[in-house]
């Protein structure tokens, strides 16, 4: 199959799509697939078509919502590379500018379009309205229905990572379409300690001062305000008057990073909360190794692929209760789910205390892992391709029927 993926966000940007991206394309190439990447232009305002890794990349200007970059809505230079692509389906994974020319091009040259919903973007409007009330209520409206004309109107298939985005777009979105839940595959293997450079783990813990003795609560996300990263920092505050020896280990970079430090530096607990800013993608895997616990406040996920790797990684997880981590963590046993600040504490104290608890659950996070391979989850796409090519072509089967008859009666009337 010749899959076309449309996506404003690839690696080197890091974030979750574009790690689910990165891996349903190795995975669906494992399969002897072919995959095509259309994409913006990280550094540069041109065109470029890398042809050996069939990647074409689009001019692209800065959205200033994440690390997202638009481009042209109808980038007439591009078409004629993708009509040469002779693709079989196209995939789409963002709302933005080059989801909506995909569904241009789907239309053109007649290609049946799958499309992935990931992000709740109504939790992202304060990068724009700035928390001004009036207009971020108008602009979580815009949203809401750019959303469901992306998602409903255009598409032959629709995916959902998970049960949440399932409900959100059946129940208050009101979407019709056949909505699939695949949730992301990760790379398994890639995280698992055998596969882990011990001397690269022992050199992250001198770098970071970390002792044996220390219990490490891990966060592996982008640095901003929909985390909630602040109520990890201020509950750590509570749980040093108990444990003195518990660090906080915060991975990733973002805008809210320098805010986040001043609370830090506020609560005076320099010493136990460790920024790390921005880590290779290539070398997140052995940061996980580094932790006795992860923990999570964010109810911004669609799916929290951190999560994933993390029971990958065999870290046990406390995450507060959000529909989007039912796959990844299960209470009572590879972890603890929690409602309030006080459940949270309780969680993280169990586990100081209880040795033998955390090393059940950390045996228990790397068995439910095993189903998250990206190997399943390229088997599951790719069924969703085979319905979508198959409705789209029935859906055209239908049409041409309809207009093949609507001439016939007219021949019929002339004749008479």
């Amino acid at each position: 199959m010749r899959i076309g993926i449309f996506t404003e966000t690839y690696p080197p940007f890091i974030n979750g799509v574009s790690t689910s991206i990165l891996m349903l394309q190795r995975a669906l190439e494992k399969k002897g697939h072919t995959v095509f990447i259309v994409t913006v232009n990280n550094d540069i305002i041109k065109y470029e078509y890398d042809e050996k890794n069939r990647i074409l990349r689009l001019p692209s200007a800065p959205l200033h919502v994440y690390d997202y970059r638009f481009t042209s809505v109808y980038p007439v230079k591009a078409i004629k590379t993708i009509k040469n692509m002779n693709l079989d389906v196209i995939h789409t994974h963002i709302e933005l500018t080059i989801g909506m020319f995909a569904r241009i091009i789907s239309k053109q040259l007649s290609i049946p379009l799958v499309h992935t919903y990931h992000t709740l973007w109504q939790d992202y409007t304060h990068y724009v309205t700035h928390g001004k009330y009036i207009l971020d209520k108008a602009s979580k409206e815009i949203v809401k229905y750019a959303s469901i004309f992306m998602a409903d109107k255009t598409t032959t298939e629709l995916i959902v990572p998970t049960r949440k985005i399932y409900k959100i777009l059946r129940q208050n979105y009101n979407i019709t379409k056949n909505i699939h839940i695949v949730p992301t595959g990760i790379d398994v293997e890639r995280f698992d300690i055998k596969n882990i450079d011990k001397k690269k783990i022992e050199d992250l813990r001198k770098k970071y001062k970390l002792k044996k003795k220390d219990f490490v609560i891990l966060s592996v996300s982008r640095i901003a305000k929909e985390k909630s990263l602040d109520k990890l920092i201020i509950n750590h505050k509570e749980l040093l008057k108990k444990y003195p020896n518990i660090k906080l280990l915060i991975v990733g970079d973002g805008p809210d990073k320098e805010d986040l430090e001043n609370l830090v530096k506020k609560l005076k607990i320099e010493k136990n909360v460790i920024f790390t800013g921005k880590v290779p993608l290539e070398d997140v895997q052995i940061y996980y190794h580094l932790a006795s616990v992860f923990a999570t406040f964010s109810t911004s996920e669609t799916q929290g692929l951190t999560l994933c790797e993390a029971a990958a990684s065999s870290v046990p997880i406390v995450a507060i209760n959000d529909d989007s981590f039912v796959d990844a963590v299960i209470d009572n046993l590879n972890g603890f789910v929690f409602e309030t600040d006080e459940e949270y504490i309780d969680s993280i104290s169990k586990l100081y205390k209880d040795k033998k608890l955390l090393e059940y659950f950390s045996n228990q996070s790397k068995l439910l892992s095993n189903s998250m391979s990206s190997d399943y989850f390229a088997d599951r796409v790719l069924k969703v391709y085979e319905e979508a090519i198959k409705n789209y072509n029935e859906y055209n089967k239908n049409i041409f029927n309809k207009l093949k008859t609507k001439i016939e009666s007219k021949v019929i009337e002339w004749k008479k």
